[in-house]
């Protein structure tokens, strides 16, 4: 039986943040927000923990917060995996059908997919998560779901997600001080793209890009599954420490200019701009603001062009881009996305969620709300030392891309 709450707990390099939700009682059955919670982290860089007891107290803060405003005790969350060491890998897995009709079934499909999973792998790195992108029987390629089909070879193309080892492992002792179990580990691309693409912008091909405080998380999606995961480790901090430098001013100061006076384009261009924080009144000229946020954005998305290069995807998704995370705020960020990658570009805006809709509706909770999301979808977790590759990709496979939600 699956809970009546479902929680997302997003681990971010500047904030940590959580979200319970429900079905709504009111006969649509649509995830409703019952209560979210959000508190500073200063224990991690670029999406990896650093110092434990720091991450630990903003999960207990974020979480009691949310357990305030939901009036729900809450002792587990499907959690994101953030950070460079997270990495994406194309596998294939290869099985004989032996059944006397020779007809596929649910076992067989899972006994391909484990053979995917069998990859040389060092010893400081494992799975995260499988993704099926597509199945071939007999030499008939792109099936999306081999069972009841009849043959005799089984194929399967699957992109692996995989992370360090002793990442992961600080990240649960984290969770552990914070006396928080873990659901799922999830990639937060994944999760973002769970609560802003349609099955429309799965199908036709689409970039989306997570643009948080220290990483930007990618995935692109064609044909409705999983093609490509990556991190790049760069954020919006990046942009408040170059003006920082840029400004010769403090770190608070050039944050307060990120906020209140960055854009790009011909929405970063502005005359002198005065920015007052704490009895101290500085001015700058809205140029060179301009000048110095557009170098960062235009470096972070030639790292985003090179990804779509390694997979032959660059300017060749008709789905575009989307945009999200706090840092796909800055104005203008969808034209000059548009103008660099010569794609398509939106920012994201959350759909069909019910409830405490007003501070969620804000990017940087995108992650966090897909990972309540998947939370609901998601089947119930085994502990972890029980769990093998075949169930894993079992419990993925129950997943948004086999319920073909949208």
């Amino acid at each position: 039986m699956k809970p009546d709450h479902f929680v997302g707990l997003d681990i971010g390099t500047s904030t940590v943040r959580c979200v319970v939700g429900m079905f709504d009682q009111n006969g649509s059955n649509t995830p409703s927000i019952i209560g979210h919670g959000s508190a500073p982290n200063q224990g991690m860089r670029r999406g990896t923990v650093v110092h434990a007891e720091e991450v630990s107290e903003a999960i207990l803060k974020a979480v009691t917060e949310a357990e305030r405003i939901s009036g729900v005790s809450i002792r587990q969350a499907t959690v994101n995996v953030n950070g460079a060491h997270v990495e994406g890998m194309n596998s294939q897995g290869v099985i004989a059908i032996s059944a006397a009709n020779r007809e596929i079934t649910v076992e067989d499909r899972l006994r391909v997919e484990e053979a995917a999973t069998i990859v040389n792998l060092p010893q400081n790195r494992e799975i995260v998560q499988f993704f099926a992108t597509n199945y071939s029987l007999d030499g008939q390629k792109n099936i999306k779901d081999p069972v009841g089909m009849h043959g005799v070879r089984l194929e399967v193309d699957a992109h692996i997600v995989t992370a360090a080892t002793p990442n992961l492992r600080n990240l649960d002792a984290a969770l552990d001080k914070a006396e928080l179990a873990v659901s799922h580990h999830t990639v937060s691309s994944l999760a973002a793209a769970e609560a802003v693409l349609t099955r429309q912008q799965k199908e036709a091909g689409t970039l989306l890009l997570d643009i948080g405080a220290g990483t930007t998380n990618l995935i692109v999606f064609e044909d409705g599954e999983v093609q490509y995961v990556a991190v790049i480790p760069i954020g919006g901090q990046h942009v408040t420490n170059d003006l920082a430098i840029g400004l010769k001013t403090d770190l608070d100061i050039a944050e307060a200019v990120k906020l209140q006076h960055a854009g790009l384009g011909e929405k970063g261009k502005s005359s002198l701009v005065n920015v007052k924080l704490n009895d101290k009144t500085e001015q700058f000229h809205g140029d060179e603001i301009s000048m110095i946020v557009e170098a960062r954005l235009d470096e972070l998305l030639d790292f985003v062009e090179k990804e779509l290069q390694k997979i032959k995807k660059a300017r060749k998704l008709p789905g575009g881009v989307v945009l999200t995370g706090g840092s796909s705020k800055l104005p203008g960020i969808a034209d000059f996305t548009r103008e660099k990658l010569q794609l398509s570009s939106r920012v994201s805006k959350l759909e069909n969620i019910g409830g405490l809709v007003d501070t969620v509706e804000d990017q940087a909770y995108t992650v966090v709300v897909g990972l309540m999301l998947l939370d609901m979808l998601l089947l119930p977790a085994l502990p972890p030392t029980h769990i093998t590759a075949a169930e894993n990709a079992k419990g993925l496979l129950n997943s948004l891309f086999k319920r073909a939600k949208g």
